[in-house]
């Protein structure tokens, strides 16, 4: 099941970057979080010690960049 997660959390990395580069570069913080997603479970999979602060922080940002592309895809929402 981790495998499959891996891929899906890649998909929306690489799809969210792709958008991105369409004119929409908010879409880069969801790629980044996506990304710290995949980070954090292939470091699970592959049994990297790699817990505590470093996740902790990058998790903190990885979070406040989503809110951010949120927050512009809510404002870039046609009316």
């Amino acid at each position: 099941m981790l495998i499959v997660s891996i891929i899906l959390e890649a998909t929306v990395m690489a799809i969210a970057i792709l958008a991105a580069r369409d004119g929409r570069p908010y879409m880069y913080g969801l790629a980044f979080t996506f990304g710290a997603y995949v980070f954090y479970d292939l470091a699970r999979f592959l049994r990297w010690d790699v817990e505590g602060p470093l996740l902790s922080g990058l998790f903190l940002i990885a979070t406040a960049s989503a809110l951010f592309s949120v927050w512009m895809l809510y404002r870039d929402r046609p009316r």
